[in-house]
C-alpha cells in the first residue's frame, strides 16, 4: 500500500474540500438562475401542424395552460395581456389557472384582452383548490394525491369568469362547437385525469349531440393531465389535436436529458412540446405546454422556461417544417 507523504496529506483534504466548494457553487448558481432568473423568461413557443382539410384557411391557436395565477404575479400578468397582440383566433386553456384564493383577480388582468377571442377550456385541480407546500422529492416516487387539507377556491366564479365574460366552452367532461374562419370545429374534454375527475364514459353521448347538417374540420381534444388513457381515448374519438398541460415541462430539466419527472404517465420524452401521439392505427399531433407558472411554494424552473404555444393550423398539403 502506498503511503502518502506530508504534505500529500495535507492536499488530499484541500483538493476534496476545492471540489465540495465547486460543486456547492454550481449548485447555489443554478440555484440563483433557476429562481431568480429563469421562471420570468416566459416564451412563446411556436409550431405549424397540418390538420386542416385541403382548401381550408389557417388557424391561429393560442395554448395557454397552469398560469397558477397569484394576484401579485405583475410581470406573469402583463406578459400573458401582450399575447393578444398575437391575434389568435382560438385559445385553448388547459387548467390550473388559479395559484392562490385571489388568483382570479391576477386572470381578469392577464386574460381580459382575450375577451372576443372564441375558447374553450378545462380544469386542473388548483382550479378547485390552493395549492399547498410539498416534499418536490415525492415526486420521483410517482404521480403526487391530493392532500386533504387544501383549501378550497370559488371554481363558480372562475368559470362565470370564463364563459360569461371570455365567452370561452366549458369542455369539463363536455363538447362543443365553435366557427373560426368560417370553419366548424369540435371540442370535447375532461375534468383533471390527475384526481381521476375524468369521465370519459360521458364523452361519445356528448359528441353524438353536435351532429349537424355539416361535419366538423376539425375535431380537438383537451385536458389538462395528458394520461395515457385519457390520450388514447380521445384518439378512439377521432380527435385531430390533443393539447394538455400541467407536467410544467418537468419544471426543472437536465440539459441534454429532459424532464425527469412528468407528474402523470405520459412518456418523460413528451412532457413538454409538440409530438405524436400514436394510438388505434392513428397518429395524432399532441402539444404539452410547460405551462405559465408554478406554485407559489415551488417558484423555480431550471432549463424549462415559462411558456404559451402558438400553433398555426394549416391544411395538410401545405404543411412546412415546424418552428420552435
Amino acid at each position: 500500500m502506498q503511503r502518502l507523504t506530508a504534505p500529500a496529506a495535507r492536499r488530499a483534504p484541500r483538493t476534496a474540500l476545492t471540489a465540495l466548494g465547486a460543486v456547492g457553487a454550481v449548485g447555489a448558481a443554478a440555484a440563483v438562475w433557476g429562481i431568480g432568473i429563469e421562471r420570468y423568461l416566459f416564451t412563446v413557443r411556436r409550431h405549424e401542424v397540418a390538420v386542416l382539410p385541403a382548401g381550408a384557411p389557417s388557424i391561429r391557436v393560442l395554448h395557454l395552460s397552469d398560469a397558477h395565477m397569484a394576484p401579485w404575479q405583475h410581470r406573469k400578468q402583463r406578459w400573458i395581456a401582450a399575447l393578444a397582440g398575437l391575434q389568435p383566433d382560438l385559445v385553448v386553456n388547459t387548467g390550473d389557472n388559479m395559484g392562490h384564493r385571489n388568483g382570479l383577480l391576477g386572470l381578469r388582468a392577464a386574460f381580459d384582452p382575450l375577451r372576443g377571442v372564441p375558447g374553450v377550456f378545462v380544469h386542473g385541480s388548483n382550479d378547485h383548490a390552493a395549492p399547498s407546500p410539498r416534499n418536490p422529492l415525492k415526486y420521483f416516487t410517482g404521480p403526487s394525491k391530493g392532500t386533504r387539507i387544501a383549501e378550497p377556491l370559488d371554481t363558480e366564479a372562475l368559470d362565470d369568469y370564463l364563459t360569461d365574460e371570455l365567452g370561452w366552452l366549458n369542455l369539463n367532461n363536455a363538447a362543443g362547437s365553435l366557427e373560426i374562419a368560417g370553419l366548424r370545429i369540435d371540442a370535447f374534454g375532461v375534468s383533471d385525469a390527475h384526481r381521476s375527475w375524468d369521465r370519459l364514459e360521458d364523452l361519445p353521448v356528448a359528441l353524438a349531440g353536435l351532429d349537424g347538417i355539416r361535419s366538423a374540420a376539425l375535431r380537438i381534444g383537451v385536458t389538462h393531465a395528458p394520461y395515457r388513457r385519457v390520450l388514447d381515448r380521445f384518439t378512439e374519438l377521432g380527435a385531430d389535436a390533443l393539447f394538455g398541460g400541467h407536467t410544467h415541462g418537468g419544471q426543472v430539466r437536465v440539459p441534454g436529458i429532459g424532464a425527469l419527472v412528468a407528474n402523470c404517465d405520459i412518456p418523460l420524452r413528451q412532457a413538454r412540446g409538440l409530438s405524436d401521439w400514436r394510438h388505434d392505427n392513428r397518429t395524432v399531433p399532441l402539444n404539452v405546454s410547460a405551462g405559465l407558472g408554478h406554485s407559489i411554494y415551488a417558484p423555480v424552473r431550471f432549463a424549462c422556461r415559462p411558456e404559451a404555444s402558438l400553433l398555426t393550423l394549416v391544411p395538410v398539403s401545405e404543411a412546412s417544417p415546424t418552428i420552435g
